[in-house]
């Protein structure tokens, strides 16, 4: 991610690449908008959840807090993911309790697990909202990432950006991180900009992911309470391990990094050289990591605080959109 921060010799090489990308990029979006390649209206509505640049903004844990908000207001909310990292491949996979993190993917599984919504996981998200529909009593769905998704039609769209990182040197990919250029936020209904652990009130749109309790990762550690802060090593197989180590300083943690790369398979053989601290990791990791028999090993949960004026423009757009039925609708 560095090299997209910059506009560096090479960046400005690829820049050129980067103007056909994003015209492409556009194109394609004008003719989903227009009617000239064929979308899916869902018979309920539809909340896009994404970004407009490669590598982690924080999505996951706005999609639970979404999820909570939105069972708090009587409805049935499920999910469809691309289940990136996951092995499924083929017809859209509907998540159940025995389905495994390696199978669907890290993100859904937290995502199931944390709010005990349905999920669904397929490469085709109108061909997963279907298999979702079909299978639960889901009245209102949120696609994790899918942004540029165009095939399903979407009643909502908010983005999450990186505050810190903002939108890098600019350019579209290759040369910079962007899947599309910064004026496609102008045709969002909402942009949140997650500050990680620190509140901005000052900051508009500002999401901020409150760490919870630490808890062990598979009852085999000590008690809770006697993990007070003290050196760890801290574990993050993520797109933005910075963001999950600062918080553990914040928290008073002297933090030894351990970093993999996003969406890591893990092994027992990844922590055999981690001994004489405690373990303490994502929860995004810990849902590939209960079998593996990890000894003094610690979640952070943490928790996204959305701010009020998201919940009232959900409120203002979904009012009238709940189905009378589920229903069916054809492609």
């Amino acid at each position: 991610m560095d090299f997209w921060q910059k506009r560096g010799p090479l960046a400005l090489t690829l820049w050129p690449l980067s103007l056909i990308f994003r015209g492409l990029a556009g194109l394609r979006r004008r003719l989903y908008r227009h009617g000239l390649l064929k979308s899916y209206r869902a018979p309920v509505p539809v909340i896009v959840v994404g970004n407009i640049s490669v590598g982690g903004t924080g999505k996951t844990p706005v999609v639970i807090a979404l999820l909570e908000y939105l069972k708090a207001q009587g409805w049935h909310p499920g999910v469809v993911s691309r289940g990136y990292g996951g092995s499924h491949r083929g017809a859209p996979l509907l998540l159940g309790a025995a389905t495994t993190a390696a199978q669907s993917g890290d993100e859904p599984a937290l995502i199931r697990e944390r709010s005990g919504c349905p999920v669904c996981v397929g490469s085709d998200r109108a061909a997963a909202v279907q298999t979702l529909l079909a299978g639960s009593d889901t009245d209102v769905i949120i696609t994790d990432d899918g942004l540029q998704h165009y095939r399903l039609q979407r009643d909502v769209e908010i983005v999450v950006c990186d505050a810190q990182r903002g939108h890098g040197n600019g350019f579209c990919l290759p040369a910079g991180p962007l899947r599309e250029p910064v004026s496609r936020l102008h045709s969002v209904d909402y942009v949140l900009q997650n500050s990680g652990s620190v509140a901005r009130p000052d900051l508009p749109g500002n999401v901020y992911l409150r760490p919870d309790t630490l808890r062990p990762l598979n009852g085999l550690g000590r008690d809770p309470q006697t993990l007070g802060p003290q050196p760890v090593f801290a574990v993050a197989g993520t797109a933005s391990p910075a963001r999950f180590f600062a918080t553990l300083a914040q928290l008073g943690f002297s933090v030894t990094p351990v970093v993999f790369p996003d969406h890591h398979a893990f092994c027992a053989q990844d922590f055999a050289a981690l001994q004489g601290m405690p373990l303490v990791m994502t929860e995004k990791d810990a849902v590939k990591c209960r079998d593996l028999g990890l000894k003094d090993a610690w979640v952070l949960p943490v928790s996204a605080q959305l701010p009020e004026t998201l919940t009232e423009l959900l409120a203002q757009r979904l009012s009238g959109l709940r189905p009378a039925s589920k229903g069916t609708s054809d492609e």
